[in-house]
């Protein structure tokens, strides 16, 4: 499975942007995806997953009732919709998909896309 996350960009405090994930590839099996972000000097951090069917999803503290994770089957392509952003968000966004989604293990990653938030 191939993994492109695209969407990232430059936006001012307050403001939103929407990050893709597109999936390719062996799509058939039934991936949990979730993002995760690195900002400069800072170790990876998890943001938020959603299991296949869309039923469960998890977000990590700091963006919860800020950031929304969905997901569209049809199209194998997940989405993290961020609104109120702060400077603190500023970082790479990564996605990644894995099969087992209680134990968080993931098995494939995407290539970044950098967010940039100005004060």
């Amino acid at each position: 499975v191939q993994l492109q996350a695209s969407g990232g960009g430059l936006v001012q405090a307050g403001g939103s942007l929407r990050l893709s994930c597109a999936a390719s590839g062996r799509t058939s099996s039934h991936y949990f995806l979730a993002w995760f972000r690195q900002a400069q000097g800072k170790g990876r951090e998890f943001v938020a997953a959603i299991t296949w069917s869309g039923d469960l999803t998890d977000y990590a503290d700091s963006v919860k009732g800020r950031f929304t994770i969905s997901r569209d089957n049809a199209k194998n392509t997940a989405f993290l919709q961020m609104n109120g952003l702060k400077p603190e968000d500023t970082a790479i966004y990564y996605c990644a998909a894995g099969l087992h989604y209680a134990l968080r293990e993931y098995d494939y990653w995407g290539q970044g896309t950098l967010v940039t938030v100005s004060s």
